[in-house]
């Protein structure tokens, strides 16, 4: 499974006024299994994107290929690409509609044309990966649920769907910290378990740079950077040029720089930065 997009543009208004050009001849590939995060200012056109790549939005101009198929031409399958590309908007609690949480992550599954069994048996899945208890919940309401529980259910009704392709936008917003911890390990675990392409599009830079193996880098409808984690939040300038922000731990380490103290600020998370700050302060030992 792979994604191959090439030469896309987007314009939205096309003609009037408004007219906005929302994606300008992007290109890129995502190759099987791996994590991908989408990060720019707001209005830089990750959604778009998103939506494209789901078949939502038709490309004006480009090509998107998904594991062979180019989705933009015509007669493809728009129900055979979702199928295959689910997509999490973000605050998708907000389109839970069933009367209970079983139906609810039923309701992708019963549409693809499966048989009853085989439906119960991805719900239940799909529920026990979210962490929410399929006999304890599945008969109840699920606007009954706390905010993160909603968030989990809404979730387990895309991976109830198995696709090869899960993105996900913004799928922590609003979410107190526990929520927030829950939500970035079920992302993880379901990578693990089915080892699909994950894209995540999220403001929370932490978050990308520990999730992620290649990050995007949008800004005003372009593509402007593309590396791993450590490539792309090595560039604080560059980012801050266009209101990003690099990590709150590569943040700190580069502060500790800029008074003077020649130390590494590479480190992402906080054991790394630990490391650092550990073995810098081994070496001004020795050297006493």
């Amino acid at each position: 499974m792979s994604i191959q997009v090439r030469n896309l543009s987007h314009v939205y208004n096309k003609g009037l006024a408004a007219e906005q050009k929302a994606l300008d001849n992007i290109n890129f590939d995502i190759y099987d299994g791996e994590v991908v995060g989408i990060i720019g200012h707001t209005g830089s056109g990750k959604s778009t994107l998103l939506q494209h790549l789901n078949g939502l939005i038709k490309a004006d101009c480009g090509n998107i290929i998904i594991d062979g198929k180019d989705i933009t031409k015509q007669g493809i399958s728009m129900r055979d690409i979702r199928r295959r590309v689910g997509l999490v908007f973000q605050y998708p609690e907000y389109q839970l509609f069933e009367e209970t949480v079983a139906k609810d992550v039923a309701f992708g599954p019963k549409n693809l044309g499966l048989s009853e069994a085989e439906v119960e048996s991805r719900v239940r899945e799909a529920l026990e990966m979210v962490r929410i208890d399929y006999d304890e919940y599945g008969q109840r309401s699920p606007f009954e649920l706390s905010g993160g529980q909603k968030r989990r259910v809404a979730i387990a009704g895309v991976i109830a769907m198995k696709p090869q392709v899960l993105i996900l936008d913004e799928p922590t917003a609003g979410l107190d910290p526990g929520a927030h911890k829950d939500i970035l390990n079920l992302i993880k675990d379901v990578h693990e378990r089915q080892n699909n392409i994950i894209i995540l599009v999220s403001h929370n830079m932490e978050d990308v740079a520990n999730l992620s193996d290649k990050v995007m880098v949008m800004d005003r409808g372009k593509l402007i950077m593309v590396g791993t984690p450590q490539e792309i939040f090595s560039r604080r300038d560059r980012l801050e040029a266009i209101a990003l922000n690099v990590p709150p731990v590569t943040e700190m380490m580069y502060e500790v720089k800029e008074r003077g103290i020649e130390i590494d600020t590479s480190p992402l998370n906080i054991k790394s930065a630990e490391d650092v700050i550990y073995n810098y302060l081994k070496r001004i030992e020795m050297n006493r």
